[in-house]
């Protein structure tokens, strides 16, 4: 495990390479990053990276001159902290480490690790094999149906349920559940759908089960053993929508630094410092068990509230990720020995997106475009809003990673 050092807004670690870059806004657009308007060029602004020395990043598997594109581009979107570790070396850090950021969608990872901690067939444990019924998991104010309490934990980990249910903290993801689910009921195990009641009737089963809160499991289960630096259980609270259904959501704060921690953990088959934190074999099954999407480049196949790649990502086969709004990302690369965390403060822009909506009675996609072509107005180029909160797109995501793995050196 790399030891972190406390460290400044830019994280003075090692060496330090000061790069200047010329910083290229790209307009906001759909969630789903699919369309692109026009790039906006703006000021150019000094960016700190730290790493390694050039010898120790080529003994790693790294080209250094490759790599120093990839923070180049990093530098370039609305990244706040960017880390790279292979074998336990800090291969380069961009921004604050220390400082957490809201994971938005990556807590579904974090809660399969925690479920993965309690498995078994005891009364305070998690079977996979039970179903919603056994459990006496229904919903309101619209109840389940007998079909859907059919579901079992296993369901809603690979996100099988087949349950269109309204559900807390959605946003913008029921075009794509209904068009998958549609309204009908479906067998609960034909249908894959990213569905986020399925992980947050989960997180009330584990509750229920455990009866431990998810902060603090997450506390005594992951955070200590792994020494994390920066996370308390008060970083874990909850998204509610009881007009919309009964069971919350368990929202995540969290540093580069300590999310770094959890990817080390699956890197090495759930032991940290010679102790067995999670069941190697939950770990094994992330890479080998998972449904394809339909999908092609980072989000190809899922597998236990991860994602799976496939080679048209540049990524080696075996790697799996973690993935949240704002491009909020944890990657574990066995074949590289290799963790990489991306992170965005989404703050900024959830303000203005969302404050759009409630006092202008804006739809989200009209909200989206508003917030775009105020960036590409000449007088917000060089805002502090579009330099620093803009929304990175998918594309611009993939196109990093691409360079990532264009950064590996052939041995």
């Amino acid at each position: 495990m790399p030891k972190f050092k406390s460290v400044g807004r830019y994280g003075r670690l090692s060496l330090r390479v000061v790069l200047i870059v010329v910083f290229c806004t790209l307009a906001y657009l759909m969630l789903t990053g699919r369309q692109l308007l026009s790039e906006v060029s703006a000021e150019p602004r000094p960016v700190e990276v730290e790493g390694l020395s050039a010898s120790e990043t080529r003994r790693l598997g790294w080209d250094p001159v490759r790599l120093q594109a990839v923070f180049e581009y990093t530098a370039s979107l609305s990244t706040d902290s960017f880390v790279i570790v292979s074998q336990g070396r800090l291969v380069g850090a961009y921004g604050d480490i220390e400082q957490p950021y809201h994971l938005h969608s990556i807590r579904k990872a974090l809660l399969s690790a925690l479920v993965g901690q309690h498995l078994g067939a005891g009364t305070a444990q998690i079977n996979l094999n039970d179903n919603l019924l056994e459990l006496g998991i229904d919903d309101a104010p619209h109840p389940l149906t007998p079909l859907q309490k059919t579901a079992t934990v296993r369901h809603l980990l690979k996100s099988m349920s087949g349950i269109n249910h309204a559900a807390a903290a959605e946003a913008g993801l029921t075009a794509e559940k209904n068009r998958r689910l549609g309204r009908q009921e479906n067998v609960p195990g034909t249908i894959w759908a990213y569905n986020n009641w399925d992980y947050n009737a989960l997180t009330t089963i584990f509750e229920t089960r455990t009866g431990i809160g998810v902060g603090e499991a997450f506390d005594i289960g992951l955070a200590e053993p792994l020494g994390m630096q920066d996370f308390t259980r008060e970083d874990v609270s909850y998204i509610e929508a009881p007009e919309l259904s009964q069971h919350r959501a368990a929202m995540f704060h969290m540093s580069a630094r300590d999310l770094v921690r959890i990817g080390e953990l699956y890197l090495n088959s759930g032991v940290m410092n010679g102790n067995s934190v999670l069941p190697e074999s939950w770990v094994d099954r992330v890479a080998a068990d998972f449904i394809e999407t339909g999908e092609v480049g980072l989000r190809s196949g899922h597998s236990y509230l991860w994602w799976i790649p496939d080679p048209q990502s540049g990524l080696p086969a075996g790697t799996f990720w973690a993935w949240g709004f704002g491009q909020q990302a944890l990657f574990v690369i066995p074949a590289w020995q290799t963790v990489i965390v991306h992170q965005s403060d989404t703050k900024e822009f959830r303000k203005r997106f969302f404050g759009l909506i409630r006092d202008k009675a804006m739809e989200p996609q009209m909200a989206l475009e508003r917030l775009a072509l105020s960036c590409r107005e000449q007088k917000f180029r060089t805002s502090e809003f579009c330099l620093e909160h803009r929304f990175t797109l998918n594309r611009e995501f993939a196109k990093l990673m691409l360079l990532v793995a264009n950064a590996r050196r052939e041995k």
